[in-house]
């Protein structure tokens, strides 16, 4: 009965695929649930409005510095030794998290988090790339590229829900068991076999990938206050919906890709590059200058999540296609790095503005910043490229 049930379903749809999807939807579900609710309960502890984004700030940084490193680790001690360790690593942060009573431990723990998160993304990613068999990896991966997005358009409402009825504590205390759950079950994926790889750990990227850098570290410094600041601005407002524009985020990305995966977007995609960063743009506009509270959050989050959502894939395609098989785990590092480290500097410098200007003048600053990728956009475009050989797509659907 199993192996007739095992034949009905499709080829990719196996137990590691499955149990890797489920491992990258928490993540996400994990690090979206901290991020809006880690500042409210540093507020509580006597943090000001711009201080309390410096745990974005912090995580951010760990997560950018690490990713120069995380993926070629992986290359060499393999995904799943890679998961296993950051998972249990993971699961003692969220402990002494519950555990704090003061604030500056935040913000030093907060980089190593980040690195870890680092590492369960491109491991991840490297362990979904290889269960996958060539034949059914396109569809494989379009299922794959919606679970980032899940985690995130769930983890705010999970979060924002869980902290009032069970308290900071155990909030986190119960995030840490989901962790040691998925400690566990990574055990049972596939050993890869051991592999020796020439050359340092940290290699510097080629100059060819530097327009894609510029556009993420725009997109990153934009990004950079919506994770920390729209639930605190929704709470200042009164709204009895905080996580709206996060959870409207998420699911713009998810409609998005999810177009993507059925219809393609022609022969040469990074065509809509400087469109999309206009829409990305228009979306942060909307919260910036559109009346009201709730509806304005909500229809922010949809436009900006889709253009969003967007510009990473294209982005990173557009990476994947100029840059050469041997060098492409640099590409990414330094593709992951941009957009980490310009959130983390973005968190901390609008958090600022909001702090001496109230929000919108924050949001307004933010809707700049995004408008100067436009110009970026066209300038990628511009360079037409040559796919190298022995491509793997499999990091394109990375949020």
């Amino acid at each position: 009965m199993l192996d007739e049930n095992a034949s009905r379903r499709p080829g990719f749809l196996t137990g590691p695929f499955l149990i890797v999807c489920t491992f990258y939807f928490l993540v996400f579900a994990a690090g979206y649930q901290l991020f809006p609710v880690v500042p409210l309960h540093l507020r509580d502890l006597g943090a000001s409005l711009a201080e309390s984004g410096r745990f974005q700030t912090a995580f951010m940084l760990g997560s950018g510095f690490g990713a120069l490193f995380t993926g070629p680790l992986g290359d060499r001690l393999g995904p799943r030794r890679v998961l296993r360790v950051a998972s249990l690593a993971v699961v003692g942060i969220l402990v002494i998290y519950a555990l704090l009573k003061v604030r500056w431990v935040f913000y030093l723990l907060a980089p190593v988090h980040g690195l870890l998160w680092s590492a369960l993304r491109t491991a991840t990613i490297a362990k979904v790339g290889g269960i996958l068999a060539v034949e059914h990896r396109a569809q494989g991966l379009s299922i794959f590229g919606l679970t980032g997005p899940g985690g995130v358009a769930v983890g705010p409402l999970v979060g924002l829900w869980l902290m009032p009825h069970l308290g900071f504590t155990w909030m986190l205390i119960l995030l840490g068991g989901v962790f040691a759950v998925l400690f566990a079950l990574i055990g049972s994926l596939p050993r890869e076999a051991p592999r020796e790889i020439e050359g340092t750990v940290f290699q510097w990227p080629d100059r060819a990938v530097w327009g894609s850098v510029a556009m993420m570290m725009l997109v990153g410094l934009s990004f950079g206050p919506m994770p920390p600041y729209s639930a605190q601005e929704a709470k200042a407002l009164g709204s009895a919906w905080p996580a709206a524009f996060l959870t409207c985020f998420a699911l713009g990305m998810m409609v998005i890709r999810g177009l993507l995966a059925l219809t393609g977007m022609g022969r040469r995609p990074v065509a809509l590059l400087p469109g999309m960063a206009a829409l990305t743009a228009v979306g942060y506009g909307l919260l910036a200058f559109l009346p009201g509270g709730l509806a304005r959050h909500v229809a922010a989050g949809l436009v900006y999540g889709g253009g969003y959502g967007m510009v990473h894939t294209l982005t990173l395609t557009h990476l994947m296609e100029t840059t050469p098989p041997e060098r492409r785990g640099a590409a990414v590092g330094a593709f992951f790095f941009a957009f980490d480290a310009a959130t983390a500097l973005g968190a901390l410098g609008l958090g600022w503005v909001m702090e001496h200007g109230g929000f919108r003048r924050g949001w307004a600053v933010g809707a700049g910043l995004m408008a100067l990728a436009i110009p970026v956009g066209r300038r990628i475009v511009r360079r037409r490229p040559t796919l190298p050989t022995g491509g793997d797509p499999s990091a394109i659907l990375e949020a």
